[in-house]
């Protein structure tokens, strides 16, 4: 790690938010649905489909739960409205899931209703450690109501993952296989770059052979490269996968990508409560800051 990177997740903790937005601001569409939307229309035209994600996670009131339930019915609504190439993801803490796993349940089941009538598919989203099995259940408990039109996700970085993708192959799943970007105890995950792409790859081979639908969320060509010889080799059509990358990342790599004739779907968070999210990927990739830094001392530079 470089005396740059080390520093940037020093200080994250003492950075005033308006600092954290500069660095941030090109991984987030913004704070409003009408963002959300306009990023998701200039993806379209990219050759690009989305995942809308509206931000916030651990909420502790049921009335939180509530607004954002009433949130992703909201933007079902303007998919289907705009006639946007879109589905979403929910964090099942936004949902309540550390309220009440009932609650939590039929807040998703909420969405899911209204996303099913109109064809929208969701992902619920995986968050730390502690809520994997929580979170495992609750998609048990509703994929068998809504069979074509729910994911889940899986971290290649926890060491339970192998496990877990033998099991959800076994019902045709629809998976997101990520690195995972919460920072957890060694005894849970791998600590080490190559050991968390090995395990991706091992992973991603469990769910393409096992009959899943894949989508391989990662910016790491290497991973990408990985991906696309097992597709070659297993002999699969560009219908039984998907790659996924967040907005903001990589653009060109997106275009080889789109104009090799591979779908894409884009990430696209949105809404008030973009800190914690800009954190974490703060932390995770510290890189974004440098980039950040750069386009800034460029610009001050060139006016």
């Amino acid at each position: 790690m470089s005396v740059f990177d080390s520093l940037v997740r020093a200080t994250l903790p003492f950075t005033p938010r308006p600092v954290v937005h500069f660095f941030a601001r090109r991984y987030v569409a913004g704070s409003t649905l009408e963002d959300a939307i306009a990023t998701v229309r200039r993806l379209a035209q990219q050759g690009c489909c989305a995942t809308l994600d509206v931000l916030g996670e651990s909420v502790t009131e049921r009335a939180h739960a509530a607004a954002a339930v009433a949130a992703y019915h909201e933007v079902l609504e303007a998919i289907t409205e705009n006639s946007l190439l879109a589905h979403v993801s929910l964090k099942p803490t936004q949902m309540g899931l550390n309220i009440d796993h009932s609650f939590c349940r039929d807040n998703i089941a909420s969405v899911l209703e209204r996303a099913h009538a109109r064809g929208i598919f969701v992902r619920i989203d995986m968050e730390d450690s502690p809520t994997t099995d929580a979170t495992l259940r609750v998609y048990h408990e509703l994929i068998g109501r809504y069979p074509q039109g729910t994911g889940v996700v899986l971290q290649a970085r926890l060491r339970r993952t192998f496990a877990d993708a033998t099991a959800l192959v076994r019902s045709g799943a629809n998976v997101r296989l990520c690195k995972g970007i919460y920072l957890e105890p060694r005894p849970v995950a791998y600590e080490e770059r190559d050991i968390i792409r090995n395990a991706f790859v091992h992973a991603l081979r469990i769910l393409l052979e096992g009959g899943a639908f894949v989508a391989i969320a990662t910016h790491d060509e290497w991973l990408i490269c990985e991906a696309l010889a097992m597709i070659h080799c297993l002999g699969f059509d560009k219908d039984r996968y998907e790659f996924q990358m967040l907005l903001g990342v990589d653009p060109e790599l997106r275009r080889i990508l789109t104009d090799a004739g591979h779908r894409l779907r884009v990430y696209v968070p949105f809404g008030s409560h973009w800190y914690p999210y800009s954190v974490r990927r703060l932390r995770e990739n510290p890189t974004i800051a440098r980039v950040g830094l750069e386009a800034f001392l460029r610009g001050r530079m060139e006016s």
